[in-house]
């Protein structure tokens, strides 16, 4: 008769371990403040093109202050659109040098209503994080224009 304890234990270890039992350590995270107010934005994505510069800005770019040290960073995103779409977006975390760390380069095709959540991210070792910037945009996909979404960051611990 085979033995089936070792791998029910490693079944449970692997549930613990992702957060999905009671008892699991779960990480402690911290809305960040977008810049300009509130722990989140909604935005519909604008057409990107060369008719954009000389006539206005696109609004594919928000950034999150981080105002205290966090061990890593997750970015939340929900499309608000009626119907499926691609959503371009590209993250990153934003250095108090003045360097930064792309983590999240995608085009999600997103349906109605669908959340996803992308980290977490950790700083590298002796950089300090002082903004995440979440790009949303149709510079990378024309197909985009129209959609909306929301999105927020995490810093956790």
């Amino acid at each position: 008769m085979p033995r089936t304890e070792p791998f029910a234990a490693l079944a449970a270890l692997s549930l613990l371990c992702a957060g999905l039992l009671p008892g699991a350590a779960a990480a402690s995270c911290t809305p960040l403040q977008a810049v300009g107010g509130g722990t989140s934005v909604s935005k519909s994505i604008q057409l990107n093109g060369p008719l954009v510069f000389p006539f206005g800005r696109t609004n594919f770019n928000t950034d999150f202050t981080v105002n205290q040290a966090f061990t890593s960073y997750r970015v939340n995103f929900k499309s608000t659109s009626t119907r499926q779409g691609p959503f371009p977006i590209q993250a990153y975390l934003k250095f108090s040098d003045g360097t930064d760390l792309q983590v999240v380069n995608e085009t999600l095709e997103a349906l109605p209503g669908q959340f996803r959540q992308f980290g977490p991210f950790a700083p590298p070792a002796g950089k300090l994080v002082s903004q995440v910037n979440v790009k949303v945009g149709s510079g990378y996909n024309a197909n985009a224009t129209g959609f909306s979404y929301t999105i927020s960051v995490s810093g956790c611990r």
